[in-house]
């Protein structure tokens, strides 16, 4: 429990106003369809959202990763802390980079197209969850995810609408 006048945990930024984080994930592709680690897509505006990154792995399936690097694969999927080969980014790392981005947003509302790693580490990082919880947090694929954020405490609202298209 947080005492009257102490810092929020994680040293999150308090804003006076509210915060609101839509994250947009884009419908699966054709790489998201043959499970290929994508590269760190970039999110145009809001670069600590970009998506993680993979390293070595990036562009290769899954089974060509569980069959060359079976124990590296292993391990990324059970200690967060282990980041693959090449410069690859772990969840860890992910979730810290996502967080800072999330706290250090102005007051609004913010809109970024995300991969689903990049939900689920601003998940976890907004409820404070374990980065274990990271593999827990599953991520429906053209779905929405909002974020809310006042006085150093974020909510998530889960089940909302999906965005109107856009209408040029």
């Amino acid at each position: 429990m947080v005492e009257r006048g102490a810092k929020p945990r994680n040293n999150r930024t308090v804003h006076p106003t509210t915060v609101r984080v839509r994250l947009v994930s884009p419908p699966l592709d054709e790489a998201g369809r043959l499970h290929r680690f994508p590269y760190g897509e970039p999110c145009p505006g809001h670069n600590g959202l970009r998506g993680q990154d993979h390293g070595d792995w990036a562009g290769r399936t899954l089974d060509e990763v569980a069959g060359e690097d079976p124990g590296g694969l292993r391990r990324w999927m059970t200690d967060t802390a282990y980041a693959p080969a090449g410069g690859g980014e772990s969840v860890e790392a992910l979730i810290a980079r996502v967080g800072a981005h999330l706290g250090a947003l102005a007051p609004g509302t913010h809109r970024a197209v995300v991969g689903q790693g990049v939900v689920r580490a601003a998940v976890v990082w907004a409820l404070e969850l374990p980065a274990a919880a990271f593999w827990r947090l599953d991520v429906r694929p053209g779905s929405v995810t909002a974020l809310t954020g006042r006085s150093g405490r974020w909510n998530l609202l889960v089940g909302g609408p999906e965005d109107p298209p856009d209408r040029g």
